[in-house]
């Protein structure tokens, strides 16, 4: 049964790849197949078993910033980086088992020297690879990435002006990245896709701080995708007193942005790629946290430290670690299995990452946000 629901998804994805009048109703063919795998796990975990279709890899623990809310350039891996030698062999051995993206992130992946080299290998050997940032040094590296393949770039977004440079502790960070956005629009378009990541947190749960973020997007361009305040990232902290955390009383205001954000991706929906019904559900992620239990599907991915261990997913489920083994050999195993069987039952801290693709598998969830 889940071979016949693997070949009927990848027939899926074939169709579409160069079709893009085909994409939209062929995706809704995509995301019904999902429903109803995850429909019949739930009664048969042996359907569940490791698809690995994307990478994520923190090539750096070196950061510029000093979020409230990251320990990373702090206390989690410090002064980890991973070579360029061992990226590449990630990326082959990635690229070997079935695997189709790679997102380069840190720490600031713009502070590795390596990184042009390791986004040309990658798009050399057929990954569509992506690099998230904070894009205070875009201006001065932009052109060496551009010349190495690099298409699409995704933006951590904390707040405009002075609120960006409070969350960041660090001053004139937000005038750097403005500035890195602008350079990258004027020299190369739209060749470059751009994506800003809003992170909704108790600082900036209001209509301004949300205005302020939407505006930028609209400015520079840029596809509109929003990030939630963590509870059980091992790198996250929820800042002093828990300050960046909501709490009960904070319920209305989470409601109405969620209401606004969904006006947003009515009124422009190419803005928005994220399902309504995602939308929908953010405030009973924020508010129920760990009790919220939508099954899991990082089966369709890796998570890479700084440090070379090798995770299913950012939170938990060790593989193993590329000082000691090379991905091929961590890949597929009896552990792997295990893991991604476990994290569709929620056995680990439940977290709310890929929360989009979740709810879209999940039919009680579309049927619960989808009114």
């Amino acid at each position: 049964m889940g071979k016949m629901i693997r070949k009927g998804r990848d027939l899926v994805r074939d169709a579409v790849r160069d079709k893009p009048l085909l994409k939209a109703p062929l995706v809704g063919v995509e995301n019904s197949l999902e429903q109803w795998k995850h429909s019949l796990a739930k009664r048969f975990p042996s359907i569940i078993k490791p698809r690995t279709r994307k990478m994520t890899v923190a090539i750096t623990a070196q950061c510029n910033l000093r979020c409230v809310g990251c320990r990373y350039g702090r206390d989690f891996m410090p002064g980890h980086v991973l070579s360029l030698d061992m990226v590449k062999g990630l990326m082959d051995d990635g690229r070997a088992a079935g695997v189709e993206t790679i997102r380069l992130y840190g720490g600031e992946p713009l502070l590795h020297k390596d990184l042009p080299a390791m986004i040309e290998h990658g798009v050399s050997i057929g990954l569509e690879v992506y690099v998230t940032t904070n894009g205070v040094l875009l201006e001065r590296r932009i052109d060496e990435l551009y010349d190495a393949g690099l298409r699409d770039i995704t933006l951590g977004y904390y707040g405009t002006g002075a609120r960006y440079d409070a969350y960041v502790q660090r001053d004139d960070r937000f005038v750097q990245m403005e500035r890195g956005i602008a350079v990258t629009r004027e020299k190369y378009g739209k060749e470059i896709d751009l994506q800003l990541n809003f992170l909704i947190m108790r600082p900036s749960c209001d209509m301004e701080a949300l205005q302020g973020a939407w505006d930028f997007a609209e400015r520079y361009d840029m596809a509109f995708h929003t990030d939630l305040v963590h509870y059980s990232l091992p790198y996250f902290t929820e800042g002093l007193d828990s300050e960046i955390q909501f709490r009960p009383e904070d319920a209305p205001k989470l409601q109405a942005i969620t209401d606004r954000l969904v006006e947003l991706k009515l009124q422009n929906p190419r803005r928005i790629p994220e399902a309504i019904e995602s939308l929908r559900s953010i405030p009973d992620w924020l508010m129920k946290g760990p009790d919220m239990r939508i099954p899991c599907d990082v089966y369709n991915m890796v998570w890479i430290g700084a440090d070379g261990s090798v995770k299913l997913c950012y939170v938990t489920f060790d593989l193993g670690n590329l000082h000691d083994q090379r991905l091929s050999e961590l890949m597929y195993t009896d552990t792997h299995t295990k893991a991604t069987r476990s994290a569709f039952n929620l056995e680990c801290p439940n977290c709310h990452c890929e929360r989009d693709t979740r709810i879209r598998k999940d039919r009680p969830s579309m049927r619960k946000y989808g009114s």
